[in-house]
């Protein structure tokens, strides 16, 4: 006999499948596309699933060889460009952003209020009113199309924003672990490292999975200041193979998954310290 809560479950998981499916279809035919041969993806009627599977799209982006094609080449330098680039933001705002969250938190100084709500602020202003002047400044420091330039600008945005998440999450430690390490001789440096950070472990791998996403995922600012392929980034290159090379369907479907695969990695490793961390620095303590 079926109850009325089973009815309603079932009814439930029915509603959820057009949205489940609306979510992954295009995640799947993405993956089928960069396993098919280029006369499947092309054939009418379409294969949704391939006859003949192969993996040499992967294979020449990560072993790239002489029949790689540009499009493979390109991808493969890019991707070790964009983690390179992502992983310095993420440590840099993790180490300065946890240090300045911390201060701004648990010392008593003035206008330290108005300065969260400067840092707030500044994820407010537009990306395009910030492009001309940091673009001029990086001509005359002679850093752009560089990786240095990418990891500077993305700390303009980045970093205000981790000390925001960061600041949030101290906030539900209590006061009285800090005074007992305090009591037992440790230095405030002593007491941030040594018990804030590991307690804040959930915080702080929360942070650095946003921080990350945001470096790697970032268009507008890595079209700017990149052109040459030593300091370009896969989003950049994924959007220039449309009509300037001769395209390479399965190349760049192979190159949109293998850039899909670190944040969904980190995601699905990370995911039980991501719920924690955000459910404690949601509710003040």
């Amino acid at each position: 006999m079926i109850t009325r809560k089973k009815f309603r479950s079932f009814l439930l998981f029915l509603l959820t499948l057009p949205l489940i499916g609306f979510i992954y279809f295009p995640l799947a035919w993405l993956f089928m596309a960069s396993i098919s041969t280029k006369v499947e993806l092309l054939s009418v009627p379409i294969h949704w699933i391939p006859r003949n599977p192969t993996f040499k799209n992967y294979l020449d982006i990560l072993l790239p060889g002489a029949s790689a094609s540009e499009i493979s080449r390109t991808i493969a330098v890019t991707l070790g460009n964009s983690f390179k680039v992502a992983s310095l933001v993420t440590l840099i705002c993790l180490l300065i952003g946890s240090l300045a969250a911390y201060a701004l938190v648990r010392i008593s100084f003035r206008h330290n209020r108005s300065i969260m709500l400067g840092i707030l602020g500044t994820r407010m202003i537009p990306e395009i009113s910030l492009v001309i002047p940091l673009f001029i400044i990086a001509s005359g420091l002679g850093l752009t199309d560089k990786p240095l330039v990418l990891i500077i600008t993305y700390l303009t945005f980045s970093l205000p924003f981790s000390i925001w998440l960061m600041a949030a999450f101290f906030q539900t430690i209590p006061v009285e672990l800090e005074d007992a390490a305090r009591i037992d001789g440790c230095s405030r440096l002593e007491t941030f490292f040594r018990i804030i950070l590991p307690i804040s472990s959930p915080g702080l791998v929360s942070t650095a999975l946003f921080i990350f996403l945001l470096a790697w995922d970032e268009f507008f600012f890595a079209l700017i200041f990149t052109s040459s392929l030593s300091a370009k980034t896969v989003p950049v290159a994924l959007a220039e193979f449309v009509g300037r090379y001769v395209t390479d369907i399965n190349a760049m479907m192979a190159g949109g998954v293998l850039a899909a695969i670190p944040p969904v990695l980190l995601a699905l490793i990370f995911h039980r310290y991501i719920v924690s961390g955000l459910t404690a620095g949601a509710v003040k303590g």
